[in-house]
């Protein structure tokens, strides 16, 4: 199969979408499938295997203060190698921008096109200049309409999947959350990463894999995670990641006099992030952003208990009292450091969750995830054939559907500015 994927970021940015996208990209190849990647410029370097796949579109770069791209309109002007590249589906990794080029696409080339709602867009308007409850409201509209000008959806979580399906969502849904290389995520060197950024051997070490922005709420992780070093002199505190939150993080941990045991090592990948999880005892996670769990999965496939809140995304992979625990999403701070020191005080149950974290990330191996993947878009592809056929015979028709994908851009584009700008 020929898969097409559009999407606002790709690799080397470090972020849940880009790793999902890259994810897919290794495993479809593996298998024998032909895949190109239409994504922006982005400042860093990958490696010649992987850009060999990368049809890259000027953007502007760091947008609004953020560390995401955002496309030139003018970069819409598709490719002669995406011309030639002939596509048998055409799968959307966002609803606008180069979503916008998806769907135009998939239209003109007469093939289905599939999306993924990959994250509840609401929570990122603080990027946005103007940020507003209206414009909240839009960024929960845009997807939703998106969504339905296109033949499959997918979720990469239950609770989002329901989540869409109250907002709107009519387009088929099917569930595939991003898969991880359980292999790789075991075999890390816990102890190396350890010695690397001057941990204890034996510290007990709670770790946290993410982002460091607004939406992730890390002032309550910080909170959380602070109580429990001062309360545990042998305890530490290792962040993996990078952003504009960093600042925040040790403001915190220097109220409460354990600034000496944060420990800030930066983004990682590949080998790198496989040996930060495996230096970790217990990963910990407060999001209420997340649509699927991905950290979380990875963090148990190298052997690490999960102490969360329950949020969407969350509760798919943590199991209370099992391979972690899962708090009330309005649990205090004070609470949630409660449930660390259970684990670190109580090293068989400890073990317990380690053996149970390790089976429950095999459900999320990239190998189930991409084939389910697959299926899918066999599924859209079938369903699709026989309006794909006629469109194929009739000139008009296949006029009338590209009016009718620009004409249904621009209401929706309307619709969505004309809420924002309401208030």
């Amino acid at each position: 199969m020929k898969i097409c994927m559009m999407t606002n970021t790709y690799l080397p940015h470090v972020g849940g979408v880009a790793r999902s996208v890259s994810t897919f990209v290794d495993e479809y190849r593996r298998l024998g499938h032909e895949v190109l990647v239409v994504a922006p410029h982005l400042p860093g370097r990958t490696s010649k295997r992987a850009e060999a796949v990368v049809e890259r579109v000027a953007a502007i770069q760091n947008f609004n203060g953020s560390d995401f791209s955002v496309r030139l309109p003018l970069a819409a002007t598709l490719s002669q190698r995406l011309d030639e590249f002939a596509a048998d589906i055409v799968h959307a990794h966002h609803p606008f921008l180069l979503g916008d080029t998806a769907l135009r696409f998939a239209t003109n080339r007469n093939v289905p096109i599939v999306f993924t709602h990959h994250t509840k867009y609401e929570d990122y308007v603080h990027y946005m200049p103007f940020s507003s409850a209206a414009l909240r409201k839009a960024a929960m509209e845009l997807p939703t309409a998106y969504a339905n000008l296109c033949d499959g959806v997918i979720a990469p979580s239950d609770s989002l999947a329901s989540l869409i399906k109250r907002r709107g969502v009519k387009t088929p849904i099917a569930v595939v959350p991003t898969g991880i290389d359980t292999k790789s995520f075991a075999k890390g060197d816990g102890a190396s990463f350890r010695r690397k950024f001057k941990l204890p051997a034996k510290a007990f070490v709670v770790g946290h894999v993410g982002r460091l922005a607004p939406e992730k709420n890390l002032p309550y992780l910080a909170e959380a995670v602070a109580l429990f070093l001062k309360k545990n002199a042998s305890a530490w505190f290792l962040v993996v990641g990078g952003g504009p939150s960093e600042d925040k993080l040790r403001e915190v941990f220097k109220k409460h006099g354990v600034d000496a045991r944060l420990v800030l090592a930066g983004s990682h990948t590949g080998q790198s992030l496989h040996d930060a999880y495996n230096a970790m005892d217990v990963f910990a996670f407060s999001s209420r952003s997340e649509t699927q769990g991905l950290v979380i999965a990875e963090a148990m496939a190298a052997g690490a208990p999960v102490v969360a809140l329950n949020a969407s995304g969350v509760r798919e992979v943590v199991e209370h009292g099992k391979n972690g625990f899962l708090l009330p999403p309005k649990a205090s701070p004070a609470e949630f450091a409660k449930q660390l020191q259970r684990l670190a005080t109580n090293p068989k149950q400890l073990a317990q969750f380690s053996t149970t974290a390790i089976s429950t990330a095999e459900d999320f191996s990239r190998e189930r995830c991409a084939q389910r993947a697959l299926d899918f878009y066999e599924r859209i592809r079938r369903e699709t054939r026989r309006e794909r056929l006629q469109t194929a015979q009739s000139p008009w028709l296949a006029l009338t559907e590209r009016i009718g994908v620009e004409w249904d851009l621009l209401s929706r584009n309307a619709r969505a500015l004309g809420t924002a700008m309401a208030s």
